[in-house]
């Protein structure tokens, strides 16, 4: 698989968790990660995740800009998504009702953010939505 943000080759990765193992795609160049359903969450909580994340956050941040990219896995444009509970994250993802994989990527940072909410990131979700309403 190439990654969707640099298309550099991107190495499997397994992670073994106390109900079996999940395997995700880790780019050589740019180290971002791509999830498949369900695997950010199931690796959000786990400690043997923490070292999944290893790529230079600013690294990571440089390829905001690269805006229009397709799902590796259904060719299908991948949307930009926030976090609700963190609003400065951002990561793509691919539509639940085009693609049925509803795939993940987050650039080099973004996980280990996404792993490590903090008190802070919730209270400033919450003011996010108070702002929406």
């Amino acid at each position: 698989m190439q990654c969707p943000k640099c298309n550099s080759p991107m190495k499997e990765i397994k992670i073994e968790i106390l109900h079996g193992s999940v395997v995700i795609d880790k780019c050589e160049s740019c180290q971002g990660l791509w999830f498949d359903q369900g695997e950010a969450e199931a690796l959000k909580g786990r400690w043997m995740a923490d070292f999944l994340d290893s790529g230079d956050p600013e690294v990571g941040k440089s390829y905001d800009s690269v805006r229009n990219i397709s799902c590796p896995r259904c060719s299908k444009p991948m949307k930009h998504m926030t976090d609700p509970n963190q609003p400065h994250l951002r990561y793509e993802v691919c539509d639940k009702e085009i693609c049925d994989k509803h795939c993940i990527f987050m650039d080099a940072g973004e996980f280990t953010d996404f792993k490590h909410e903090t008190p802070l990131d919730v209270f400033r979700g919450l003011i996010a939505l108070v702002k929406k309403g």
